[in-house]
């Protein structure tokens, strides 16, 4: 009976309550809570180091961060050069080499990073003398060792072959190509040509021209108190000479006088990836920076957001849809995103624009609001937990001189916008009639319906405006054929290669892979993938049926798999196009990463596609396209019997971290095949 009447009392009290409360309007906000934010410690050395020391004294650790505050750079004609000073530094000194440094800092459990504008070490607080020796050590005496460069050349050069065909990486060029230009430091790109033109010589006269006390600021995080850092800095970096660092202006971009449309054609897309931007006149501490961030947060900040809501939860078109308002000291930049499929890009354009230009002219409401600043608080709040973002905030004050107690009233400024304030800042920041739309996706099913939203322009993968292509005025799918089969040899000659078998090395991250590919004209194929002799990946195509296994799981292809398969299982499928009652059409001149070819596609009575490019010049097949497994690039022509067939493929798949390039070591030509080559 107790509990019974304990039950019911608390059952009356919740009814009370509930029938007190009007569920139709959000309850006002409490006052914004104080923030007790722990103050930073500073000191400036003589040489110009200005240090920033936040007491951690939870855990026996402590980090010590670099940071040069120089002005933005334009790298011309060797761009790519910033991204090789930080690895530079660390590949080795004067009196260690790079495995050396390594070792020392795995012994002591630390770890030691650089980039070209800042050094960063952490570590156990009892090995901190050692972690500075390694740190200054680096800064003072780097040797920029020749095989390193040569070691990151490669490596970048790799990484930029993959960025060149992935989409959201040529929609960042894009869309900072369109807003910067490439004559500012923010549009201009690193390409081929500017990362071989960079030498030793280029890194060390970085070096010596930006590492310097005098724009340097030096944060302390950790088990350490202020007698202790101004110790150990003028131990370890008192001696560093400061020195004229050069200072850089550059004019502001400006926004377009309507809005235009940019697109780059990637045909093989399935999806659109589209930007709408333009630049914004922004900086951290404005008076519009926090208004910005409330602005934002509804418009684009999360999956409650209004373009979420709209271009995912309403209409269907994306995984998801966001926005940003960043900042900068130079131009800031407003940029709304997402990847659409293609058949919705023009839909989903829309809807960009509907919501954009919907939160500018009718504003916000006040329970959005509402949900801004309470997510924004809840995130500041967290951000709290982390001494690291003390030292952030002391380092911001001083970089952007902003007030002392800018961050501890921070949530009190935030929670007195008002819904007005936020209608303002959409009006002065964002202008929905002079924007920047960037799309990247198949050109041939998307350039005519983005000429509704302004000029489409085009351009490359790299950003640069696309080359104009003259496509010969008399050419045709069978012509372009043609030509290809009188390139390699003529047709009577690629049809007396009834049977080839195909042996190609190549290495992915380390790993050497083995390929063997059997062709038979007849319809069969084969392929096996092998590492260290163990086969990890094999196909099997015969006429009517055919099989994919990976790791001893096998999988029987049918249906239109299986058609798919067996239109690209010709080694010269060109030279058989009558027999196998294949059709043609010609897909105009392309653009293959800065050579013009002419896209053909091949369809088999099934369905079945295949697209290949061919060199408007030599004539020559340079590209086989398929979206699904990914794109195929041809060089190295070598003539066997009679034939010529390239030695060098480059696999670009979404199943691989970088591009494959397979070479081929061994091929054998029309030997007599037996059912254990197909098994």
């Amino acid at each position: 009976m107790k509990k019974l009447a304990i039950l019911l009392f608390a059952a009356l009290l919740v009814g009370n309550a509930w029938a007190q409360v009007d569920r139709s309007e959000l309850p006002a906000s409490g006052p914004a809570p104080e923030i007790n934010i722990g103050d930073a410690e500073m000191f400036t050395l003589e040489n110009g180091l200005k240090v920033i020391l936040v007491t951690n004294n939870k855990l026996p650790r402590v980090a010590f961060s670099l940071v040069l505050d120089r002005d933005p750079l334009m790298e011309g004609d060797k761009a790519g050069l910033t991204g090789f000073v930080g690895q530079m530094m660390i590949s080795g000194t004067e009196s260690r080499t790079k495995d050396q440094i390594d070792e020392e800092i795995d012994f002591i459990g630390a770890s030691l990073s650089a980039s070209s504008t800042s050094i960063f070490g952490s570590s156990l607080k009892k090995h901190q003398g050692k972690l500075l020796e390694l740190m200054t050590d680096v800064l003072y005496n780097p040797s920029f060792p020749e095989e390193e460069l040569e070691k990151l050349r490669k490596q970048t050069l790799t990484g930029l072959a993959t960025t060149k065909d992935d989409p959201n990486a040529i929609s960042s060029r894009l869309a900072s190509a369109m807003v910067y230009g490439k004559d500012h430091p923010y549009g201009e790109v690193e390409t081929e040509e500017t990362i071989k033109n960079i030498s030793v010589e280029d890194v060390k006269s970085y070096y010596e021209t930006f590492f310097k006390p005098n724009i340097a600021y030096l944060t302390i995080v950790g088990d350490m108190e202020l007698n202790e850092a101004k110790k150990i800095t003028e131990e370890y970096f008192a001696d560093w000479q400061a020195g004229d660092v050069p200072t850089f202006t550059y004019e502001k971009p400006a926004r377009t006088n309507e809005t235009v449309v940019g697109l780059v054609d990637r045909s093989s897309s399935v999806q659109t990836v589209i930007n709408v931007t333009q630049p914004v006149e922004l900086k951290v501490g404005d008076e519009d920076y926090i208004s910005s961030r409330l602005l934002n947060q509804i418009l684009g900040g999360g999956s409650s957001a209004r373009l979420f809501m709209n271009l995912r939860e309403d209409k269907g078109y994306t995984y998801g849809a966001y926005s940003s308002i960043s900042p900068d000291r130079l131009i800031g930049r407003f940029n709304a995103s997402g990847s659409v499929r293609t058949e919705v890009t023009d839909s989903a354009v829309v809807e960009f624009l509907y919501e954009i230009n919907k939160i500018v002219e009718e504003g916000v409401t006040a329970e959005e609001l509402e949900k801004a600043k309470a997510n924004l608080s809840g995130s500041f709040g967290r951000s709290l937990e982390s001494p690291s973002t003390i030292a952030s905030f002391a380092l911001n004050i001083e970089r952007y001189g902003l007030p002392k107690d800018y961050y501890k009233n921070y949530l009190q400024e935030l929670n007195s916008y008002t819904v007005s304030d936020i209608n303002q800042t959409a009006k002065e920041l964002i202008d929905p009639s002079k924007l920047y739309i960037t799309a990247v996706g198949n050109g041939s099913e998307i350039q005519e319906k983005l000429a509704q939203f302004g000029e489409v322009m085009l351009y490359d993968n790299m950003g640069f405006p696309a080359k104009e292509l003259t496509a010969d005025a008399d050419m045709t799918a069978e012509k372009v054929i043609s030509n290809y089969l009188e390139a390699i040899g003529g047709k009577d000659k690629a049809q007396t290669i009834e049977t080839a078998k195909f042996t190609m090395n190549a290495e992915v991250m380390g790993t050497v892979l083995t390929m063997a590919m059997t062709y038979d004209a007849n319809g069969r194929y084969a392929q096996k993938t092998s590492v260290g002799g163990n086969v990890m990946q094999s196909s099997v195509i015969l006429k009517d049926s055919g099989k994919i296994s990976v790791q001893g799981q096998s999988m029987e292809l049918t249906g239109a798999q299986l058609e798919e398969a067996k239109i690209n299982s010709y080694l010269i499928p060109e030279a058989w196009i009558s027999d196998l009652g294949y059709s043609l059409s010609l897909d105009g001149l392309k653009d293959v990463d800065g050579t013009p070819a002419y896209k053909v596609v091949i369809s088999a009575p099934s369905g079945a596609k295949l697209i290949n490019y061919y060199d408007q010049s030599t004539g020559l097949k340079i590209k086989n396209e398929n979206p699904a497994s990914g794109d195929t690039f041809y060089s190295d022509y070598q003539e066997k019997n009679g034939v010529l067939i390239p030695m060098t493929w480059t696999i670009k798949s979404p199943m691989i971290p970088v591009p494959l390039e397979a070479k081929v070591a061994e091929v054998t030509i029309n030997e007599e095949l037996t059912e254990s080559d197909f098994q």
